[in-house]
């Protein structure tokens, strides 16, 4: 049986073959190599997996971000990206303002956020013991990271 290559995405391929182009083959991105080397929000650390700089991704970035216990982050958007969460950990809560206040959404692990393009929010993590963990996708190739001074409402689409 041949020897596995985690760098190409057929167990067969010789040396020569997994040395194929980023966009011509399937990546394998162990939780070790994961970088915190993306832009970050106070009270959370991102750590990227699937970006343009990691794997030659055209239209998504994919990473995790760690809430510590008792903790909030910043408030910021995500620009034009879309944003799947999955809630890996933890209880984290998403906060929103709808125009009126500022709505907490609470989630369990097994549970999805979507977070749409430029609408400002935070995480909070009220556990005081425990971290959260989410899985996040977003809709761009880098990880775009907006920090704000406050929650507001979105009124109407920026773009």
């Amino acid at each position: 049986m041949p020897e596995l290559d985690n760098t190409a995405f057929h167990p067969d391929f010789t040396t020569a073959q997994a040395q194929l182009p980023d966009r011509a083959r399937v990546h394998l991105i162990k939780n070790a190599d994961l970088t915190g080397d993306t832009l970050q929000t106070s009270g959370m650390t991102r750590r990227e997996a699937v970006s343009g700089k990691t794997v030659g991704s055209e239209k998504l970035w994919t990473g995790e971000t760690h809430v510590a216990p008792a903790t909030n982050s910043g408030d910021h958007h995500h620009g034009e990206a879309e944003t799947s969460i999955y809630i890996v950990s933890g209880n984290p809560r998403f906060v929103f303002h709808d125009g009126t206040g500022e709505v907490a959404l609470q989630t369990e692990p097994g549970d999805y956020i979507f977070v749409p393009p430029f609408v400002p929010h935070r995480e909070e993590n009220p556990d005081p013991e425990n971290p959260a963990v989410v899985v996040i996708s977003r809709s761009t190739q880098e990880g775009i990271v907006v920090n704000l001074p406050a929650l507001y409402p979105l009124e109407e689409n920026p773009s």
